[in-house]
């Protein structure tokens, strides 16, 4: 429970310090450091009280939800602290083929349901550091790879993903950009959880890091 409370504090403390430390340059050193730390101390126990029966009986599964809504709001808000920071042509690159892995990671999409996360993509706050037409673009060339050639299509997009392996606020934001996105309808699929383990592995993180 106590592990809980600290993860929602995480999340209160990173909102009320995210518009101090948003576009300084002095501000972007710390941010990159308080980026990963508690990331990591706070989701890994998360996850695991998760999956220990957070809650006892038939409301575990209702419980289980509730969690993940909640890693998914700690998620966007640290990655709106390190939104300055995230401009590259790498992180751009790197988090559509992650998106397109998440959306097809049972090997088929559904036009509903690519249509839902190119929206999710769109209106995501971090990815308006990119002109929507240049994020579909990627998108959809990914997805049509992955629904062409499963197997094909992760490899090009692992490759593409592993890009941003140098910079590791970059790797993190990846990661978590896709769990945002895989997170939105409420639930991880466990095809959903292994293609972000690959993505985790190609840009050298624990997955753990990320409950997955």
């Amino acid at each position: 429970m106590a592990m809980w409370d600290r993860l929602k504090d995480q999340a209160k403390n990173l909102q009320q310090s995210q518009g101090g430390r948003g576009g300084a340059g002095q501000g972007h050193a710390p941010a990159g450091q308080g980026y990963g730390a508690p990331a990591g101390q706070g989701y890994g126990p998360a996850g695991q009280a998760q999956h220990g029966g957070h809650a006892p009986g038939p409301s575990s599964g209702s419980s289980s939800g509730g969690s993940k809504a909640q890693l998914i709001g700690l998620f966007k808000t640290q990655l709106a602290s390190v939104k300055t920071e995230l401009k590259s042509g790498a992180y751009r690159d790197a988090s559509m083929a992650m998106c397109a892995l998440v959306a097809a990671a049972d090997g088929y999409v559904e036009p509903a349901e690519r249509q839902r996360v190119e929206e999710l993509i769109v209106g995501n706050e971090v990815l308006q550091n990119f002109p929507a037409d240049q994020l579909r673009q990627r998108f959809n060339q990914h997805v049509d790879r992955l629904t062409a050639n499963f197997e094909q299509g992760k490899a090009e997009a692992l490759r593409e993903i592993a890009k941003a392996a140098k910079k590791p606020a970059e790797a993190r934001a990846v990661i978590q950009t896709g769990m945002v996105v895989a997170g939105a309808d409420g639930h991880f699929e466990a095809s959903e959880q292994y293609v972000i383990r690959d993505a985790c592995t190609a840009l050298g993180l624990s997955p753990a890091e990320f409950g997955v």
